[in-house]
């Protein structure tokens, strides 16, 4: 299984969510036809607020043949 992690610039605006979640999705779009198997948001207290981020995993189909070629 592969994964990604994203989060938002730390500072003013860490804790906003959906900056997050609209990353989290351009960045799922970028990787064409992929299996996503669950996406974890997580955060951090800072003085700026929850420092959020997110974690994705996922397959892509050449994974699925990549078990099957060998041994």
């Amino acid at each position: 299984m592969r994964h990604f992690s994203q989060a938002n610039p730390f500072g003013p605006g860490c804790d906003n969510v959906p900056a997050l979640l609209r990353r989290l999705a351009d960045s799922i779009e970028g990787l064409g036809p992929a299996e996503i198997q669950d996406v974890v948001i997580r955060s951090e207290p800072t003085e700026y607020g929850s420092w959020c981020s997110g974690t994705v995993y996922f397959h892509l189909p050449e994974d699925e043949n990549k078990g099957q070629n060998e041994g």
